[in-house]
């Protein structure tokens, strides 16, 4: 057994515990962390076979969203975010970019971040008036700088990205890519002020 696994705390209450027990439980989540990205993707792959009534599965919704935001020569952080902006539809089937967001937000400028938060209610703009919805919900967001970009992703990646013959890349293509934005946080209530700026 590796040192790190042998070294374990003993509190058995929050309020007992000491620095130095908290560089041990440091030293264990830095080596979790390490696997995010591995289980994010392990994560992804929980969406194929699901189309939800679409003529692709939920998986190549997202491949096909991330292909075209990569082939239109966006960044690899907008691209990670046209990946797993549809992440959350598992286990947050009511507010899936809520949860999709969520795990975004540390990695991410805040724009990214904003366009994959609201990026359900933008998309309702395509089908919200098919089930009785105000398609204009996206609307009330008008005034925000962000707007036009999340307008913009559901046009460009999300609503059309339903295609079976379109050509999409496969998973594993991204890996590289959602290894490195998922390298480490840019912000987190876990940083100090110092780390967040050296990042």
């Amino acid at each position: 057994m590796s040192e790190r696994r042998a070294s374990q705390t003993t509190f058995t209450r929050m309020q007992d515990a000491t620095r130095e027990d908290y560089r041990i439980v440091a030293e264990h989540a830095a080596h979790f962390m390490c696997g995010l990205p591995a289980r994010i993707l392990t994560h992804l792959e929980l969406l194929r076979g699901d189309t939800g009534g679409y003529a692709v599965d939920r998986l190549t919704h997202s491949l096909q969203s991330a292909t075209r935001a990569l082939r239109d020569e966006r960044d690899e952080e907008y691209v990670v975010c046209a990946l797993i902006h549809d992440i959350g539809d598992t286990l947050a089937s009511f507010n899936h970019a809520d949860l999709a967001a969520t795990i975004l937000e540390p990695f991410v400028s805040e724009k990214n971040h904003w366009i994959v938060k609201h990026h359900g209610i933008f998309q309702g703009y395509y089908f919200f008036h098919h089930l009785g919805l105000d398609r204009n919900m996206r609307d009330r967001y008008r005034d925000h700088a962000h707007w036009r970009d999340c307008a913009e992703f559901c046009a460009l990646y999300d609503q059309n990205s339903f295609d079976p013959s379109y050509e999409t890349m496969a998973l594993e293509e991204f890996e590289p890519m959602v290894k490195r934005v998922f390298a480490a946080p840019k912000r987190s209530v876990y940083l100090t002020d110092e780390q967040s700026k050296a990042v």
